[in-house]
């Protein structure tokens, strides 16, 4: 853009326009600049090349820079919203520059003026509002990192769309799970961020955008003034005791709210601060693991949030999957969920007329935020309006069945707040909701600009205008009638265009009867046309103005409403949004005891010991897919128990059994019941007890990471390290396999450590899978690890996984029959039951290694294919077995029928 003209070229000057869009993409930085023409976004050099390829739409020229032609694209205005979600989406940001000057006025300043621009909004990925850009269910959250010394530091997050803002202290370590939990959409990070923090960062996971900012933005003293100035108070001290790194990484993030939105300060509420103790820590791995937002293939369909997920309203799906990325880990407010789920467990008509009203439920955050940065429309308003409304009405559904339901208990704690923030809406609110039910119109538009959302009779001077503009045309009607009569010339309208306003037009013909007759000078000519001349009126002319004036009026007078409006829902934003939360809690708790009933989950005994004992346990994700799988319509799942404590005393199991036989399904299963005990809800078990569990990991699954030039085996030794060198008494351990990415010796001897590092120095609550039968043996020396297997049945040769947990260890493992079954042609099948009988048989160290091994294995090459996957040699073997000379005619009979109905088996 700032390139040379090349020699030999005329370069003309810059033009005004041109002159004006350099100075606003100075501005815009590493946006992409959309430039308001008339009704276009239009883009230009760069921003339009990365542009057209992104939307797909086609890459123009207009004029030249520099002597260069100027690429340009544009999109139209009106309809701008889903070519931002698409550039938002492929990770760009955009700077939205509009006219904020009328073109009569800059006509006024010289015929070459330009109008006046300026840049009023960025559109980041952390900072969008707008329902057509954001996921109903997902929060949209923006994050920034300070780092106060070393490897101590602190997040904030907030959603721009909801007004939530959070802040706690992190450390490096555990930085990359906190992102892992909230998965925020942009994160911002200061520009002199140490080489130590920046290494870290190569762990993350996800789309995460990254914005860089100036480290001034960072220093205690800016945060300080950034919070306060904008929160209009003189210390944070009435908010909370924050550290120093929490207040600049919510002055870092706030003040990037401030440069987004162009000094449209938005809503938020008061920021909280949570501990890290206070919630369960998982990291990005197990999630990933154990899928419990979405599938590793990126899918939510699949997950352990979508299994559970019966909410019926947005906010109400976006509370369940906060709590989800992080359970509890106090006991009381654990139970205290619970209660609240099973108060709706136990009264199902209550339960179902709530989510019935649930269902009718507004967006009520998000439209209050939009409201606050002057985004919204009519239908936002109507949203708070309908909000409120069944808020009241649900406030009073809870109010009127609890004196019958708890005449000799106490109120669960939640359910009580619900009442309390239902029934009981503000006078305040109440007022805003009645004045917004008579102020709003039936069919609102959605853009204020579209007009006509007021209702009659709310406001006189509104209606008076509204009377003049609807009316208009009879007006004129009978002022057309009034000429005719006048002047006798039937062919006599009035007609209106844009230049001239309205005015009187006949035929050329019948002109001079018009003014021929006139002695008062009544009709002033205007235009003579090669068909028809115009004139027109004192009278005409005055009429034109008034209803011209009543037209602009009226769109004003809405407008300056509407204001007014969004000025009383600002200032009860506070209220109405403790009535939203309530409404997402009541969504939330209603859910979960809705899927208690329907899937039969048991509500789990929690406390501080550490206990895992769960009875009948059921992976939530496998058993609704068997449910509904029609080609499984009588498949059912096999639950199974888990025992891993012993006289209150941590237990390793030790897992053996064939693959197929469901050991990863069951050791995620109980990862899953523990998370889900700890967010208040109900579990996939008959019985279950879960002392508190502070952190997850699980280690299931191989994957590598070529991009950072790391093997399966590496990333599976990186992720190991990280789990014994973080897991604590309290934590519960699932890994399945170590070591099987390497020499058998190897791994043995890795998975062998692993184990007893699990169970003296850890010490905690764990379940390890392994196809090396040789560490079942270190049950006899590790006091709290019990071997288990998976139990299968061999009949005819074959194996039927019966999907059960049963003491003791697997004497085999079936690997071979597991190939056999996943399609392995036969020949190789058979080669490898011979490898395995000499290898079982110890043949390779008792007689010289592999090269004895070479030798006594018949025929050292690779079996022929054989026709239809058919065993011949298994044929070959059952004819030598027969004995012609001996057999009657009916047992010669029956040995053809054998033989050929094993060729059937095997084709």
């Amino acid at each position: 853009m700032d390139g040379s003209a090349q020699p030999g070229k005329v370069v003309k000057p810059v033009t005004p326009m041109m002159a004006q869009y350099l100075e606003m993409k100075t501005q815009a930085g590493d946006a992409l600049l959309f430039f308001r023409m008339g009704d276009f976004y239009e883009l230009f050099f760069e921003d339009a090349v990365k542009a057209a390829a992104a939307l797909d739409i086609t890459l123009t020229r207009r004029g030249q820079h520099k002597g260069e032609d100027i690429p340009m694209c544009g999109v139209p205005w009106h309809s701008h919203e889903g070519y931002l979600a698409r550039l938002i989406k492929a990770g760009f940001k955009v700077a939205l520059c509009e006219q904020t000057e009328d073109p009569a006025e800059a006509k006024k300043r010289g015929p070459k003026s330009v109008v006046r621009r300026e840049i009023v909004r960025f559109v980041t990925p952390g900072t969008l509002t707008e329902e057509t850009l954001l996921e109903t269910r997902r929060n949209n959250y923006l994050l920034a990192l300070s780092v106060n010394r070393g490897d101590n530091g602190a997040i904030a997050w907030a959603d721009l769309s909801t007004g939530e803002i959070m802040t706690r202290p992190v450390t490096r370590d555990d930085f990359a799970s906190e992102l892992a939990a909230l998965s925020p959409r942009e994160v911002l990070l200061s520009d002199n961020l140490s080489d130590a923090w920046q290494g870290s960062l190569s762990d993350l996971h996800g789309d995460h955008c990254l914005t860089m900012q100036a480290s001034t933005v960072y220093t205690l003293q800016s945060a300080q003034r950034t919070l306060t100035d904008f929160y209009q108070v003189r210390s944070l001290d009435a908010y909370g005791d924050f550290q120093a790194s929490e207040i600049m990484a919510m002055g870092a993030l706030v003040a990037y709210l401030e440069l987004t939105q162009a000094g449209k300060l938005p809503t938020l509420k008061t920021p909280q601060r949570t501990a890290r103790t206070e919630t369960m820590t998982i990291d990005a791995v197990t999630r990933a693991s154990l899928e419990l937002d979405q599938t590793q293939r990126g899918d939510s369909n699949g997950s352990l949030l979508s299994a559970i997920d019966q909410t019926v309203t947005g906010p109400g799906a976006r509370h369940l999957s906060s709590w989800l990325a992080r359970p509890l880990t106090e006991v009381e407010k654990i139970r205290a969920r619970q209660q609240a789920v099973q108060y709706f467990h136990d009264e199902p008509a209550q339960r179902e007329q709530i989510r019935t009203i649930l269902k009718k439920a507004p967006d009520m955050q998000r439209a209050i935020s939009r409201l606050g940065l002057d985004r919204g429309g009519p239908r936002d308003l109507a949203a708070l309006r309908d909000g409120i409304f069944l808020a009241g009405e649900l406030g009073q559904l809870l109010s009127q069945s609890l004196p019958e339901t708890f005449t000799n208990t106490a109120v669960p704690t939640h359910i009580h707040q619900l009442c309390e923030g239902l029934a009981a809406v503000p006078e305040t609110t109440g007022a805003l909701c009645a004045e917004l039910q008579e102020a709003l119109g039936d069919n609102l538009p959605l853009l204020t600009r579209d007009g006509g959302f007021i209702a009659s009779r709310y406001d006189d001077t509104l209606d008076e205008l509204i009377h003049l503009r609807d009316n208009a045309r009879k007006v004129i009607a009978g002022l057309e009638d009034k000429y005719r009569q006048q002047s006798e010339i039937k062919s006599l309208k009035v007609k209106h265009n844009n230049v001239l306003g309205y005015f009187i037009e006949t035929p050329v013909a019948q002109a001079e009867r018009l003014t021929e007759g006139d002695s008062t000078g009544e009709f002033i000519h205007r235009q003579t046309l090669a068909s028809a001349v115009r004139f027109t009126t004192v009278e005409l002319s005055e009429l034109d103005a008034k209803i011209s004036r009543a037209r602009d009026g009226a769109v004003a007078r809405e407008l300056e409403l509407f204001r007014g409006l969004c000025r009383r829902v600002v200032e009860l934003a506070a209220e109405i949004s403790l009535i939203a939360e309530a409404l997402a809690d009541l969504d939330v708790f209603t859910g979960l005891a809705e899927l208690a009933i329907t899937q039969k989950y048991f509500c789990p005994v929690v406390d501080d010991s550490l206990a895992f004992e769960v009875t009948g346990g059921r992976h939530p994700v496998v058993e609704q897919a068997l449910r509904h799988a029609p080609q499984n319509e009588n498949a059912r799942f096999i639950p199974n128990d888990c025992v891993l404590t012993n006289d209150d005393r941590a237990q390793l199991w030790l897992v053996t059994g064939p693959n197929m036989a469901g050991k990863s399904t069951f050791l995620r299963q109980n990862a899953l019941i523990a998370i889900l005990a700890q967010i208040g809800s109900f579990v996939p078990a008959s019985q279950a007890r879960i002392g508190i569990v502070d952190r997850v990991f699980s280690r299931v699954g191989a994957s590598d990471d070529l991009a950072r030039g790391r093997s399966t085996f590496m990333v599976e030794m990186v992720e190991t390290a990280s789990i014994l060198n973080q897991a604590t008494a309290r934590s519960l351990v699932v890994l399945d396999e170590i070591g099987r990415g390497t020499a058998t010796f190897d791994g043995l001897s890795i998975a062998w450590a692993t184990a007893e590092h699990l169970h003296d120095v850890n010490q905690c609550r764990g379940l390890f899978a392994t196809h090396y039968h040789e560490m079942t043996v270190l049950s006899e020396r590790l006091d709290r690890l019990q071997n288990v297997s998976m139990k299968v049945q061999e009949w005819q040769q074959e194996i039927v996984f019966l999907h059960e947990v049963v003491p003791g260890s697997a004497n085999r493992s079936y690997g071979v029959a597991v190939a056999r079954l996943a399609g392995l042609p036969a020949s190789a099948v058979k080669r490898a039951e011979e490898v395995l009988r000499l290898l079982e048989e110890g043949k390779v160290h008792k007689h010289g290694g592999v090269d004895a091994l070479i030798q006594e294995l018949p025929l050292f090459s690779a079996g022929p294919p054989v026709e239809g996957g058919a065993d011949w040699g298994e044929l070959a073997e059952q004819v030598r077995q027969v004995e012609p000379d001996s057999l009657t005619p009916r047992e010669a009979l029956e040995a053809l029928y054998q033989l050929k109905e094993m060729l059937q088996q095997h084709e």
